[in-house]
């Protein structure tokens, strides 16, 4: 009891092995970038030790971040939404509040490794590490926005190979310009693989989609193909799981040094008990699946109101906003010069992203009784084919300069600017008729 009080209490020393404290992933480490070491000088003073517990455990989940301040815009949003204040700023303030809780839920999943082990942990991380997207994708299946699916799914691929990656390659480069930048290469060879593969299943059924005499004769066979490859996928990410965590663990193992840190935050023990470490991940999912709720609800206005296609803010701004803390860690841990857990986070998102959560979202869209396939129509596919070659050719050799983080920017931004431009048949026609109507009230004025 006494070494339970202690867990829930986050004062215990010494009874984390060394194997747990090892099985940190980089997306572990690349959120603990973020993270603030709270002062419990205060809280320890309250005598009710359930109180300060609580005072304890509330303290460390929503004070721990350097994103605290982004908490705020959750209850402005949920007031946003209920008072009608206008569908553009709900839409907003609900990206603003996924950004923390994102960040939050790794930080829960890392204390929850430490009572489970590297192993739990590792799939724990794997199930919850892209939660952000999964819900996103769920909630616009039901809404029956299987294009705001696609589009932000893809735009999370890219994010994190062209963007993310881009950004640390050339942000390490710049900061570390007198030295040679190294990395392993052999986690980057198995992720760029399973890349390779994703994108077979996306290209064949769109080859097989033009391949009939009429795209309405190959609808049915497209479909059953792209449900047949996302069983595929998820075969081989259950087997790349079993590759990572048990196998050929030291391949994906962050590697931790002294000066990892610039907060000095403790990483050898919890600072908060397994159960609290449940409740709060359960809490923290559901406001994340209320404000996604949101942002699915919203986004039409939000595009209508900006002047902005739904296809750019599915593809650029909603990977952008929802997984900054992410991404932010990998930046920073590249000016450190280490390039592995940068890529730890880049690539290892990417592939599951690619081989978890785009097949799941098609079958559980199946179970739903909505058609979603994996064409991604000619200019979804072909950006991402140009992203994996170009990632691939970048890390081939093991080494990296800045020069090779600007060239991954450049390609995104150029992407960006063809989503920007870029707008589907249906936004075109909403578009066509508010111009038509707008025109027909000039006339009868």
């Amino acid at each position: 009891m006494a070494e339970a009080s202690a867990m829930e209490n986050g004062s215990i020393k010494g009874l984390i092995s060394k194997d747990m404290r090892h099985g940190r992933t980089a997306h572990n480490m690349s959120s603990s970038s973020l993270r603030n070491k709270s002062d419990l000088t205060l809280v320890n003073r309250v005598r009710v030790g359930f109180l300060r517990s609580f005072l304890a455990n509330l303290q460390e989940v929503l004070l721990g971040t350097k994103l605290s301040v982004l908490f705020l815009a959750i209850p402005f949003a949920i007031v946003a939404q209920y008072r009608h204040f206008g569908n553009p700023w709900v839409f907003a303030l609900s990206l603003l509040g996924i950004t923390p809780l994102a960040e939050r839920v790794s930080f829960l999943t890392e204390q929850i490794a430490y009572y489970t082990g590297p192993t739990v942990g590792g799939l724990l991380n794997a199930t919850c590490g892209n939660a952000t997207e999964m819900i996103i994708a769920i909630l616009a299946l039901a809404n029956h926005k299987v294009s705001v699916v696609k589009y932000s799914l893809l735009g999370s691929i890219l994010s994190n190979l062209l963007l993310v990656l881009g950004t640390s390659l050339f942000c390490g480069g710049i900061a570390n310009i007198s030295k040679q930048q190294k990395f392993d290469r052999k986690q980057a060879d198995v992720n760029s693989s399973l890349l390779f593969l994703g994108l077979l299943c996306h290209v064949l059924p769109l080859m097989f989609k033009f391949a009939g005499k009429s795209v309405e004769q190959t609808a049915v066979g497209t479909l059953q193909l792209s449900r047949a490859s996302c069983i595929i996928m998820l075969i081989v990410y259950l087997a790349y799981l079993i590759f990572q965590l048990w196998t050929h663990r030291q391949f994906f193992e962050a590697q931790e040094e002294d000066d990892v840190f610039d907060d000095d935050v403790s990483d050898d023990t919890p600072v908060i008990g397994f159960w609290s470490g449940f409740v709060w991940l359960v809490l923290m999912t559901g406001i994340i699946a209320l404000l996604s709720e949101f942002v699915v609800a919203t986004i039409e206005d939000a595009s209508n109101s900006w002047g902005l296609s739904v296809s750019f803010i599915s593809v650029i701004l909603l990977p952008i906003v929802g997984n900054a803390a992410e991404h932010a860690g990998a930046i920073i841990f590249a000016f450190k010069n280490k390039l592995d857990i940068s890529l730890g986070v880049a690539l290892g998102s990417a592939t599951q992203i690619a081989m978890f959560v785009v097949p799941t979202s098609v079958l559980v869209s199946w179970m739903m009784g909505i058609d979603m396939d994996l064409d991604f129509s000619i200019l979804g596919t072909s950006t991402l084919a140009i992203s994996i070659l170009v990632t691939a050719f970048t890390l081939q050799d093991g080494t990296s300069h800045y020069m090779k983080g600007l060239v991954l920017l450049l390609c995104y931004v150029v992407i960006g600017a063809c989503f920007f431009l870029f707008k589907t048949n249906h936004e075109s026609g909403a578009n066509l008729e508010l111009s038509t109507s707008q025109g027909l009230d000039i006339m009868r004025i």
